[in-house]
């Protein structure tokens, strides 16, 4: 594991990241989704695709990379961006899981490849607005310290500038990012998906020019058990 301090918006972030076979001269960036870190996604993929070099990386504010203040998705695209530029990193591959999906986008890979990614915007169920417009009301009546209760999951034991993040990166909607993606892009899909459910992938599908969809059994983790089969396609699109 190593570390480099970027700097950005006269910020200093810490960014971990990790580098597999690092002889190779075709780099796969492989970035994790949110709440996760770069160790989840290297269980999955590191016994594989071994003509490359793996760059996987630690997103601002999770595992061991750090956020000293609120972003985006663009500002997290564009601290990894520097971070490339730091090692040599380039951009033949990137693998984008989720939240981790958005960024490989909007870093604009020769090769994306998106597993169960972020990005499309999906109505919210009615249960999640009725909580929306139930913590707005006690807001306004300075009851803020019964926010525990309104948070979602993914959101529980952030710090106040991740939670800033997460409030927004929830609320993006990529459609037209994906619109505009003029490379090939690979889609994985769990069947079961509840996160970033299939008919996200088959709008994104439709949106990017050339773009193939494979669904797989599972959930939003489906890759972990299909990491060997995503690598075989990744690799033959590439070479092909």
């Amino acid at each position: 594991m190593a570390q480099k301090s970027i700097h950005y918006k006269e910020e200093v972030f810490d960014i971990s990241y990790e580098i597999l076979n690092p002889k190779q001269t075709t780099d796969c960036i492989i970035l994790h989704g949110w709440g996760s870190n770069k160790n989840l996604m290297k269980q999955s993929f590191a016994p594989y695709m071994k003509d490359f070099r793996h760059i996987y990386i630690d997103l601002p504010g999770f595992g061991n990379s750090t956020a000293p203040i609120a972003l985006d998705t663009y500002d997290v695209a564009a601290i990894v961006g520097l971070l490339l530029d730091e090692i040599d990193g380039k951009k033949d591959i990137i693998l984008g899981h989720s939240f981790g999906g958005k960024v490989a986008l909007v870093l604009d890979p020769k090769l994306l490849v998106l597993v169960a990614s972020a990005g499309i915007q999906t109505p919210k169920p009615l249960s999640v607005r009725l909580k929306i417009a139930l913590f707005k009301l006690l807001k306004t009546f300075g009851l803020q310290k019964f926010r525990a209760l309104f948070v979602a999951d993914d959101a529980k034991a952030l710090t106040p500038q991740m939670y800033e993040t997460f409030k927004t990166v929830v609320n993006e909607d990529m459609a037209e990012e994906f619109a505009k993606f003029n490379s090939k892009a690979l889609l994985f899909w769990g069947r079961s998906d509840t996160a970033t459910p299939l008919s996200s992938a088959q709008k994104i599908a439709t949106l990017i020019n050339d773009a193939e969809l494979e669904v797989y059994d599972g959930d939003h983790y489906f890759f972990m058990n299909n990491a060997s089969d995503i690598a075989q396609k990744i690799i033959h699109a590439y070479k092909n």
